[in-house]
């Protein structure tokens, strides 16, 4: 366990955060000093094949120890964090025998991880676990699936007795600004199919995702002297205010849970000639989802309609992107990569959490780029802020459900 620790730990402490102003591959320099390192760690356990592209993506083969053929299986984690907040000198902290009560983060400002608002900690009495200090987040997402998937291979290499055919592991950049996959080599990773370890609670398996769009939505307004205005001025920001009043009061991050979806406003700049919203679309429906998009375009025309004399051209003009899509559509169909997962957690005792992703990962565009790819639990909570955490035990038994993955398709008659 402890070689775990001191792994995790030495990948935290390296800042990885990514910058989606940014137009290069990986959006950050500072990302390649990860992916170096774990470039020389691949090299110096044994694995083969290995390789870092201009565009920072890792990959290294495990070879086959078995006669017959095997389908060729990988293992995917990003190694940048969301620039939503700092990655830099993060300073875990270790508490052993976790007694189920308040965590002081931090004691000069009184930052506490508390079972009481965060009761998943709950789960975890009498285990280990890293926090942050609470200045900083803390990069389980995704250094803890990181941390797994190069300690499974080390153990693969060091117990030749366990069976398993030829495995692939890739590191991706910037999967937290969405470009994770995009220059991501799915016919140089050369596999059947894979699995992110990018998941949370401990059991989670997951094959469905929210399909998935952003919108920038600019308001036009007239600037007169406010002495004068009446009538004449038309101030872009209290359209925006409207515009926003008008989306579903209760279809938001903060009021839906499950298969529900949603419309986040993630960003107002503005004055009174021109205001930009940017909001994010998110549902588990394709229909669905097609309504949501449809609904902003229509809400545009209204407010066009409305304005059209006044204004004369376009008052509001609605740019609307698909970003991913579900991966349900693409993993359905070879079902048995999410049948083999959830034994092998059944096998070590751990009783899988089947639900659909309220987010994406890298392997959601993966799956659309033609490799299947479920998501797997990494075992960090409260990702992106100064209250995530890792149970220690929850990395441990990652690592598990990944040599036994392997274990199981190598076993497995095809």
């Amino acid at each position: 366990m402890q070689h775990i620790i001191d792994r995790f730990i030495s990948y935290v402490t390296i800042d990885t955060e990514s910058d989606p102003k940014s137009d290069t591959t990986p959006s950050t320099k500072k990302q390649l000093d990860l992916a170096k390192l774990l470039v020389k760690e691949l090299k110096a356990m044994g694995m083969t094949d290995v390789t870092i592209d201009k565009n920072g993506y890792v990959m290294a083969t495990l070879e086959s120890n078995v006669e017959h053929e095997v389908p060729t299986i990988g293992f995917v984690s990003h190694y940048d964090t969301t620039p939503d907040f700092t990655g830099a000198n993060v300073k875990p902290q270790i508490i052993e025998n976790y007694d189920g009560g308040d965590i002081m983060l931090n004691k000069e400002q009184n930052i506490v991880l508390s079972p009481s608002y965060f009761k998943d900690l709950l789960l975890y009495k009498g285990q280990t676990l890293i926090t942050t200090d609470g200045t900083t987040l803390l990069g389980a997402d995704d250094k803890a699936g990181i941390t797994e998937i190069m300690s499974a291979m080390e153990y693969l290499i060091q117990h030749p007795e366990i069976k398993h055919g030829k495995i692939r592991v890739g590191f991706t950049p910037d999967e937290e600004i969405g470009r994770g996959a995009h220059k991501f080599d799915v016919e140089k990773f050369g596999c059947d199919w894979a699995y992110t370890m990018d998941g949370s609670q401990i059991g989670e398996l997951e094959y469905e995702n929210f399909n998935a769009a952003g919108a920038k939505i600019t308001f036009k307004g007239k600037s007169v002297h406010p002495g004068y205005a009446k009538g004449k001025m038309i101030n872009s920001m209290l359209l925006a205010s409207k515009f926003i009043s008008k989306l579903p009061k209760k279809e938001i991050p903060e009021k839906t849970k499950g298969y529900e979806g949603f419309f986040h406003v993630v960003g107002i700049t503005g004055s009174i000639e021109e205001t930009v919203i940017e909001l994010i679309i998110r549902d588990h429906s394709a229909k669905k989802f097609t309504k949501r998009k449809e609904f902003i375009h229509e809400l545009a025309n209204k407010f066009n309609k409305k304005w059209k004399k006044q204004f004369g051209d376009e008052i509001v003009i609605a740019e609307v992107k698909d970003q991913y899509y579900n991966m349900k559509e693409k993993v359905e169909p070879v079902f048995h990569i999410v049948e083999i997962a959830e034994k092998a957690m059944k096998e070590l005792g751990i009783k899988p959490i089947i639900k659909p992703i309220r987010g994406g990962t890298d392997g959601c565009q993966l799956s659309y780029k033609g490799l299947p790819c479920p998501n797997i639990f990494a075992g960090g909570h409260n990702f992106h802020g100064k209250y995530e955490y890792v149970p220690v035990e929850s990395m441990v038994k990652a690592t598990e459900v990944i040599v036994k993955i392997a274990e199981i398709t190598a076993a497995r008659k095809n």
